[in-house]
């Protein structure tokens, strides 16, 4: 299975980002709001500069309390971004994460953001490949 088949199973392929200058609250609150594990940090909306998570936020509060929340995101968001491409593999992307330790992975596409993929959509796209493959062997053992 390729990141392409999970980017078209989602719900929706918008990306929602943040610029580099909006406070720590404010990225939590577009979390919160969306439900979200991470944000993509961009200046321009169409590229990946960085990448903003709950754990990062959640690390900075443990590091140095509330006076945190004022800083901009550009302070604490990753910016050795590991990304993918439409044609990699969940295979690929999935050892990637378990690897470096992190749930979301920025898609790119010549440069320009094109999706977000989470841990958890490449599970569940694993999940419902192993049980097609399932059903047809199944099949095949019955004879259908």
């Amino acid at each position: 299975m390729l990141v392409q088949h999970i980017l078209q199973s989602k719900s929706s392929d918008t990306v929602i980002t943040v610029k580099p200058g909006i406070s720590i609250s404010e990225a939590a609150k577009i979390l919160a709001k969306y439900k979200f594990g991470s944000v993509v940090v961009s200046a321009d909306g169409t590229t990946a500069d960085g990448i903003l998570s709950e754990r990062d936020i959640v690390r900075e509060l443990a590091n140095r309390g509330a006076g945190c929340l004022n800083d901009p995101v550009e302070a604490y968001m990753t910016t050795k971004l590991v990304t993918c491409a439409r044609t990699d593999s969940a295979d690929s992307v999935l050892q990637n994460m378990s690897e470096g330790r992190f749930r979301h992975m920025p898609v790119l596409e010549d440069g320009k953001l094109v999706g977000l993929i989470t841990q958890g959509d490449v599970v569940k796209a694993r999940l419902s490949e192993v049980s097609m493959e399932k059903d047809a062997l199944q099949g095949m053992i019955m004879g259908h």
